[in-house]
């Protein structure tokens, strides 16, 4: 692609959308010998910061929601929203306590809500498959007549999560990545997703019927790889087309999806599970999240900037440890055994919830 057309596709997507202007002089300016399908996972991510940066609202928004009522006290609230005011500084304060939100509130936040939100057993996403636990639209969303603004709440929520540089807990599929991404779904994707229904379509693509005795008649190959191609579309697009569109019209609320044209669709599975239980909660007990950031643990994020996980030695061995999530801190009281810290670590991790403490 010649340069002087890169330039002009990037000045035509990325500087006008909804208002939002963008100032990518500099962008364009850092990656001027580079192709932009060229560039590394660092620079695609550090170009996209720059580009939220830059369109960032003064002030700030604030979301109160009760724990026992999250799902609907977040809708609520995060609905009632203009778009500007998705794009101000993020804060958010559960009922009852006192904690300043200084990042970990805001992170539980995603957290929490995004196991709900995304959770099959609502009926707005299921999995891909018996095997494949990756999430998909649920064509029959509709038995939640409200189910196409829970979709564009849903499309908020991921650009939300995206824009502030938050992390969600579960993945979709990788055609959903690709359909985010406007790229074409392949036969390829259908075997990652279904392998009974990818090894149907492959036979019949294998098949030379001029062999089969069928009296069947094809007047071309490329007709049947036509038709195989559609199948494979109907199989990824039946029957929510309209749900898509209520996730992807969310979505662009907060931020146009061209800022994410240069990500491939691997690039985009933001979030992976974690098989240790226990260090799941451990890392969610320190930082308010149970994944670990992009780029691994010296990318921990503060509310004002990166902030490392630290340990600091305080009080006495009748205390529990104690975390301080806004400043991915675990303080951790003189115990004299190997025996006693795993027990008092434990004990808190299992036992504690909330940001009373800071």
């Amino acid at each position: 692609m010649p340069s002087i057309s890169y330039h002009a596709c990037l000045d035509d997507d990325l500087t006008k959308h909804n208002g939002l202007l963008l100032p990518v002089c500099s962008l364009l300016e850092s990656c001027r010998s580079i192709k932009p399908r060229e560039w590394s996972f660092e620079h695609k991510q550090s170009s996209f910061r720059y580009l939220c940066q830059s369109n960032a609202v003064q002030g700030n928004t604030k979301i109160t929601v009760s724990r026992q009522n999250l799902l609907d006290d977040s809708f609520n609230q995060v609905m009632k929203l203009q778009t500007f005011e998705l794009r101000r500084t993020l804060y958010v304060i559960f009922h009852g306590e006192e904690g300043l939100d200084y990042g970990g509130p805001a992170r539980e936040w995603f957290f929490k809500l995004s196991t709900e939100l995304l959770n099959p057993m609502y009926c707005l996403f299921q999995y891909a498959s018996a095997t494949n636990y990756s999430l998909q639209i649920n064509p029959g969303s509709s038995v939640n007549p409200e189910h196409l603004q829970y979709f564009k709440f849903v499309g908020r929520f991921i650009a939300l999560a995206l824009y502030h540089n938050k992390l969600i807990d579960s993945g979709f599929t990788l055609p959903f990545y690709k359909r985010m991404l406007g790229k074409r779904i392949t036969m390829e994707d259908l075997e990652v997703m279904d392998e009974v229904f990818f090894n149907s379509v492959q036979s019949i693509k294998e098949t030379d019927f001029d062999e089969v005795d069928m009296e069947l008649y094809f007047a071309v190959d490329y007709e049947i790889l036509g038709e195989i191609s559609l199948l494979v579309n109907w199989k990824f697009s039946q029957g929510v087309e309209e749900q898509t569109k209520a996730l992807l019209d969310g979505f662009n609320d907060v931020f146009p999806l061209q800022w994410l044209q240069y990500f491939d669709e691997r690039e985009l599975e933001f979030v992976r599970s974690l098989e240790n239980e226990k260090r799941v909660r451990l890392l969610q007990f320190v930082t308010g999240t149970c994944r670990i950031p992009l780029g691994g643990f010296k990318n921990l994020m503060g509310n004002e900037g990166l902030r490392p996980f630290c340990i600091e030695r305080v009080g006495t061995e009748e205390w529990l440890p104690r975390s301080h999530t806004c400043f991915n801190r675990l303080d951790l009281p003189p115990y004299r055994s190997y025996e006693q810290l795993k027990l008092k670590l434990l004990l808190a991790i299992e036992e504690t919830e909330g940001f009373g403490q800071e």
